[in-house]
């Protein structure tokens, strides 16, 4: 237990000591220390945890319980005090109905006084752990680097770097409680302090757009709190004291584990930016390239797949878990579409993360046991590869001063050190053998399953899905390898904790697509095996050979190109015998009426069939009318006198 605590305080307790430490390379060093620290703790428990199972601990709640309903308070009088200072109203009703729901629950139920196990571990939460300590310290590096050249590049942003950093260790914190607690009051706590950090971090320019776009975040995630507390406060009213407890509301009657689980879920709808709440995860994209990263990989978004994978066995084969499985269905789908038109490549990964996890929630609404397979491997891989890409493109956007796909022309050329990681995170994304593909071909199988016609409908929309994000990733790709004249690469393509976070990065993405067979039998399928009870192996050898073949062919592909550019010269494009001209890194060529013209190339991107705002205005309606049909069939599957 000591290890979990440790994990849980030592960032926090590493965060405050930041907020006092003047901006210097003492104050780098001590983040990458912190960074390191933690790292090696999550791996600690890799070692000490491995193949236990399920280990729960009863901690002594007599000061703890009192900490975390005072931090609860807290976090809410912040909220609504701030939200009254801007003027942001609805926020600030919401966050005051939510501050009730807890205070009555308190003091009508007294639920402290139930006696259970607050903290436990498995193999889900060691992986999520996993993630949360390698990738979130990765990320926290990377930002001692990055940081700088913000402000550099930002004058007009105050210098709030010790801020940040506490923010960002906070963050990991809190993802860490997240992920041990079994207490769903604690995890509650841990919860919402997610949404404060992502508030102030979103929100770190302090300007107008920066604070449109973090108020828009914390409104859409005080909801989900709000919803938070309705579970809490109904398991508290309808059910033995001793359902507080994760583990034991996932073993109570059906009829309170599933309107727990639709509420929380819910709430994880929130979080992980599913339809109709994404707008909230694209807006996020003001805030500084590591919080970003954060957000998508290795918190925030992980928080609410998290919850909703956890109840998933919850969700198996009724129309409730169908409900949820639709709303990812149609958020991969329609975020999938709209990432087609967009040039912009931060909107681009952003879309990219609301879509992937979108399939990872309608794995989780499916409920059976490859799909839950299926949904966790989507978390493992996205973390990675989405982590690689958001560094690389901040990396980039430093170098070029734009975001914009197009003018990463020629890339490979300019920066090729990190265009090859970049190259690698979209090859994780979707090509065979990385297992975001794998992943998605054990969801079509696995929706196979599901209950008729649902489960044909479901196929049919991650098929076509699929083949969106093929056409998106490779316009991208081809993008950042076109290469038309002599170009020299840049003397330094970013500094020394940005490449080495991204260095490592691109390593774990190919490690992990060559370990992931034994990630399968040693830590997915145990714990699948232990909460469906049965013990069929997910993977079978015959599969995993093959996927052993592709890695060798993905691997010998991009070596092989060092081999066949010896002695290759590059030449202008064929202007079908037109008078032509070099400029510079421009082509000219004499067009009609004499009139000499640029040659320009572009990627498609068809705004008209692929708009964001008509999508994302047919997502969020579809998405909000499946959810009150969802909550119609909840109250009334649910016998009345268990709503009473």
């Amino acid at each position: 237990m000591e290890s979990l605590i440790f994990l849980i305080l030592f960032p926090l307790i590493a965060g405050v000591i930041m907020l006092f430490l003047p901006n210097s390379r003492g104050r780098d060093l001590f983040v990458n220390f912190a960074a390191i620290v933690t790292c090696l703790g999550s791996l600690y428990l890799l070692f000490e945890y491995f193949g236990k199972g399920e280990v729960l601990f009863a901690v002594d709640g007599t000061f703890v319980d009192p900490l975390i309903l005072v931090a609860e308070v807290a976090i809410g009088l912040f909220i609504i005090g701030i939200s009254l200072k801007f003027k942001k109203y609805l926020v600030t009703v919401l966050a005051a109905l939510q501050l009730a729901m807890a205070a009555y629950t308190e003091i009508v139920f007294e639920p402290a006084h139930y006696a259970g196990f607050d903290l436990f571990i498995d193999p889900f939460s060691l992986i999520m752990a996993l993630i949360i300590g390698i990738i979130g310290s990765l990320i926290c590096v990377y930002a001692t680097g990055y940081m700088k050249t913000y402000h550099e590049h930002h004058t007009d942003v105050v210098d709030r770097r010790p801020l940040f950093f506490f923010l960002m260790f906070l963050f990991l914190s809190a993802m860490f409680g997240i992920v041990f607690s079994n207490n769903i009051m604690w995890l509650f706590m841990f919860w919402e302090i997610t949404t404060l950090c992502s508030f102030l971090l979103i929100g770190y320019a302090r300007d107008e757009v920066s604070w449109k776009n973090a108020f828009w975040a914390l409104l859409l995630n005080v909801i989900g709190g709000v919803a938070f507390s309705g579970a809490i406060l109904f398991i508290n009213a309808f059910s033995s004291g001793s359902d507080i407890y994760l583990n034991e509301l996932l073993k109570s009657s059906p009829e309170i584990a599933l309107v727990a689980a639709a509420f929380i879920g819910f709430a994880g709808l929130t979080k992980s930016a599913q339809f109709p709440f994404s707008s909230w995860l694209v807006g996020a994209m003001v805030a500084p390239t590591p919080v970003s990263a954060l957000l998508h990989s290795s918190t925030m978004v992980k928080a609410g797949v998290y919850v909703i994978v956890r109840f998933a066995p919850v969700f198996e084969s009724n129309l409730i878990g169908i409900a949820f499985a639709f709303i990812g269905a149609l958020t991969f789908l329609t975020a999938s579409a709209i990432a087609i038109s967009q040039s912009n490549a931060k909107k681009v990964l952003a879309y990219s993360t609301i879509a992937n996890l979108g399939l990872v929630v309608a794995c989780a609404g499916i409920g059976t046991q490859e799909a839950v397979w299926a949904a966790i491997l989507l978390i493992i891989f996205h973390a990675v590869a989405k982590s690689l890409l958001f560094l690389s493109v901040g990396s980039v956007e430093h170098q070029k001063h734009s975001r914009d796909i197009e003018d990463m022309g020629g890339l490979i050329a300019t920066m090729p050190k990190i265009a090859l990681m970049m190259l690698i995170g979209m090859a994780g994304m979707f090509l065979a053998p990385f297992g975001m593909l794998i992943s998605k071909w054990a969801s079509i199988h696995a929706f196979v399953n599901a209950i008729p016609p649902f489960g044909m409908l479901l196929i049919a929309i991650i098929a076509y899905g699929s083949g969106i994000t093929v056409f998106f990733w490779t316009k991208w790709m081809g993008r950042i390898l076109e290469v038309r004249t002599e170009r020299k690469p840049v003397e330094k393509e970013a500094s020394r904790p940005e490449m080495s976070a991204i260095f490592t990065l691109g390593g774990l993405t190919v490690l992990a697509c060559l370990i992931f067979p034994l990630i399968s039998s040693t830590m997915i399928e145990p714990y699948i095996h232990e909460v469906y009870h049965t013990a069929s192996p997910l993977l079978s050898l015959s599969n995993e050979i093959i996927m052993l073949f592709m890695v060798v062919v993905v691997i010998l592909l991009p070596l092989s190109l060092f081999h066949f550019a010896k002695g290759r010269t590059l030449r202008r494009q064929y202007m079908s015998a037109r008078v032509s001209e070099v400029d510079g890194e421009h082509l000219k060529f004499l067009g009609s009426m004499g009139v000499m013209k640029e040659e320009e190339l572009s990627n498609y991107y068809f705004p008209n069939m692929f708009g964001e705002k008509e999508l994302s205005r047919a997502g969020v309606w579809s998405s909000i009318l499946i959810i009150v049909v969802m909550f119609a069939l909840l109250s009334w599957l649910v016998p009345l006198g268990v709503m009473m």
